[in-house]
């Protein structure tokens, strides 16, 4: 391949990636709604019993910290799980998070609720997954970002992939996305 042909090769490349930069930029700036998973997003997927059936999670320090950023800059954040589990509404109501919705075998109709709830449209909304099950809530958001880790069939479907797996500060990283995208701080 020639210089100049592999130059206008990586220039284009370059170029495509800025717009697809800019695109989630655009898309980020407009969310209103931050809707998580849990397991595999806000922990790292590990389901720990202990002998008497006690379930543990392992939240992220900097992933509740960048929900409290998130709600003081006026976004509304709700978890939508399939599963139940009592720990998720102590760190929820940790976190002021008034909207968790537990034991969502149908994630779509939590979320359609959600959204007429908060009288929102679905360019409003983002949305953090990481297994099948989020599809359908994935392919409605406007800002549709996937854990590091995730399942590899919901890569196709998502705006952005976080740098770091679920429950290591993947829910970070995508709100620090969307107030930089809103010109805010990211830490305060």
């Amino acid at each position: 391949m020639s210089a100049l042909k592999y130059g206008n090769t990586v220039a284009l490349v370059q170029n495509i990636m800025k717009k697809s930069t800019q695109s989630i930029q655009t898309k980020a700036k407009k969310i209103k709604l931050l809707l998580l998973d849990v397991d595999g997003v806000m922990t790292d997927g590990r389901i720990i019993l202990d002998n008497q059936g006690n379930e543990n999670k392992a939240f992220h320090v900097r992933d509740g910290h960048g929900i409290k950023l998130a709600q003081k800059a006026g976004i509304t954040v709700g978890i939508i799980t399939g599963r139940s589990s009592q720990v998720v509404d102590i760190r929820a109501k940790e976190l002021g998070i008034s909207e968790v919705h537990q034991g969502a075998k149908d994630k779509i109709a939590v979320y359609d609720s959600l959204v007429a709830r908060y009288g929102v449209r679905d360019d409003e909304v983002a949305y953090i997954g990481d297994d099948v099950v989020d599809l359908d809530v994935l392919k409605r958001v406007g800002l549709a970002a996937a854990v590091a880790d995730c399942d590899p069939s919901v890569r196709p479907y998502v705006d952005l992939v976080t740098r770091v797996p679920g429950g290591r500060g993947a829910v970070r990283e995508v709100i620090n996305l969307i107030l930089k995208s809103r010109g805010k701080q990211q830490a305060s």
